[in-house]
């Protein structure tokens, strides 16, 4: 037996349930998708490290080395990046990517990575 006043109490609970889960559901997809991002960005910066050494060692020029680790973290999933030659002949690559999604209200955010790659210091 039920009282006319608990009639639709039930509703409103599960109204509530529902607001709180899809709150969760979207920060777990903003969170989610920054994770992505920054796997992306190390994964970039770490291949064109790679590239960009192994250039070198085959005997190009320093310019067209950075500009092959540029372009291999262009090719996965860097939106923008820059490959440095030090005087040691090491490489270091700083990659960007940003998250495919952003909670409303929080602004542009990126992340970024940097490798190393070459001799031993």
């Amino acid at each position: 037996m039920t009282r006319r006043g608990d009639r639709g109490a039930a509703t409103v609970l599960v109204l509530a349930a529902l607001g709180v889960l899809l709150v969760v559901l979207v920060a777990g997809l903003a969170l989610g998708s920054a994770v992505v991002a920054t796997h992306r960005a190390r994964s970039a910066a770490d291949l064109a490290a790679l590239a960009a050494a192994q250039a070198l060692q085959r005997g190009v020029d320093p310019t067209a080395a950075s500009a092959s680790g540029v372009s291999v973290a262009s090719r996965n999933g860097a939106e923008s990046a820059r490959c440095a030659v030090g005087q040691d002949g090491s490489v270091t690559c700083r990659a960007v990517a940003r998250p495919s999604f952003i909670l409303p209200g929080t602004g542009r955010r990126t992340t970024t990575a940097t490798a190393r790659a070459g001799p031993s210091p």
